[in-house]
């Protein structure tokens, strides 16, 4: 048996939670307040993901980036390989919000996204 100590990131309460795990399955889960801190703890310590935000350069705009983030959550495990993949990535205005700025981060099959707009100079 092992037991793994998280604080929940599903709601604004932070919860402290303890998953116990038999051969790698979850077997419990305590200390969570809504089924919100559940569901994470299970997802957290058997397949961990993340929404990764960053920016990325625009030529010809009123903003000299964008930021941009996964359309949907990504393996953690892949976090820096996919903020290397956008290094060298360079859009041209106008950018909307939603726009796919890079189609597939390092190879997870979900794209990054515009959040903001940026309106072409001139």
């Amino acid at each position: 048996m092992e037991k793994k100590e998280l604080t929940c990131i599903g709601c604004p309460l932070g919860c402290s939670i303890t998953v116990t795990l038999e051969q790698g399955e979850v077997t419990n889960v305590t200390g969570n307040t809504c089924k919100r801190g559940d569901i994470y703890a299970r997802k957290e310590v058997t397949n961990p993901t993340r929404i990764v935000t960053s920016s990325v350069k625009v030529t010809g705009g009123t903003s000299a980036m964008v930021s941009v983030k996964t359309k949907e959550d990504i393996p953690k495990s892949k976090i820096f390989d996919c903020t290397a993949a956008l290094k060298d990535v360079t859009v041209t205005a106008p950018v909307k919000i939603g726009d796919i700025i890079l189609e597939n981060a390092a190879g997870t099959g979900i794209p990054f996204i515009a959040t903001k707009n940026v309106d072409a100079a001139g």
